[in-house]
């Protein structure tokens, strides 16, 4: 099975066109060529390739998470896209210069990130959270449950 089948598949099951159960039997012999294949390479004789095929395997149950769990990405593109606003932060204003700024920046775009997720207005829960403190009150909650 090439990476195109298993994308092809993948997507069957998230549209609903394939079953997990149809897809768990699809994928297992690709999940039996790469296991195998990665115990090959732990007898490859090449230190660096062994070490790696070693460490992968130790988690090797983690990569395959997206088969048995509903709503689980096969990729990491999610994560990737919600980096992506913290690395051009960065590079566009060559990141901070002491520890308290570093700080506040990594827990500003924690927030930033956490409420566009949840499809929330960050500049409304700025404000929120600088009236709460001049008010003496509690901070509003970043938490998706909370906001609802």
């Amino acid at each position: 099975m090439k990476t195109r089948e298993l994308f092809t598949l993948w997507h069957r099951v998230r549209d609903g066109t394939l079953s997990r159960a149809a897809f768990r039997r699809e994928i297992e012999p690709l999940q039996q060529r790469i296991e195998w294949l990665l115990w090959a390479g732990c007898r490859s004789g090449h230190d660096k390739v062994a070490g790696m095929c070693r460490e992968i395997l130790k988690v090797s149950d983690a990569m395959w998470t997206f088969v048995r769990v509903p709503g689980v990405e096969p990729t990491n593109n999610l994560a990737e896209r919600s980096l992506r606003h913290a690395v051009l932060w960065r590079k566009g204003s060559f990141g901070t210069h002491s520890a308290e700024g570093s700080l506040f920046v990594g827990r500003m775009l924690t927030v930033v990130t956490s409420l566009r997720q949840q499809k929330r207005h960050v500049l409304d829960y700025l404000t929120s959270a600088n009236q709460a403190v001049l008010d003496r009150s509690p901070a509003p909650s970043i938490l998706p449950l909370a906001a609802a």
